[in-house]
């Protein structure tokens, strides 16, 4: 089964927690991973089952970059918040610039994310 990553900034977990509840056909299709306290928030709002990687500042980003980097990852979505410094800051470049380099779609916002949905069910 192919995989997702979900990630979400503080600031923008109620977004994503909505944004799969939305999408929840789409979503069940997937094995699902994501940084701790997402994927929480995640699976007791949906009943989804995800394999929770650390929170995000303490090497949950990096786990995700690591799958990506072995290419167990099919897409991202990574909510983050732009307006607000995030103190593992480097991580979250890391972790794009390896989504860059091994070509796999990422989505930054609720916008990319709805596009991202639709491409990916074709």
């Amino acid at each position: 089964m192919e995989r997702i990553a979900l990630i979400a900034h503080d600031n923008m977990k109620d977004e994503i927690v909505t944004f799969v509840k939305e999408n929840l056909d789409f979503f069940k299709n997937f094995e699902l991973v994501a940084t701790g306290t997402t994927g929480k928030r995640i699976a007791e709002a949906t009943g989804l089952t995800i394999h929770r990687y650390q929170s995000g500042p303490i090497g949950g980003d990096q786990q995700i970059g690591a799958d990506i980097a072995l290419n167990k990852i099919k897409a991202v979505f990574f909510l983050r918040d732009p307006l607000t410094a995030q103190p593992h800051e480097p991580d979250i470049s890391a972790l794009i610039r390896l989504a860059d380099v091994h070509k796999i779609p990422i989505a930054t916002n609720l916008s990319t994310a709805h596009l991202l949905v639709i491409a990916l069910k074709k």
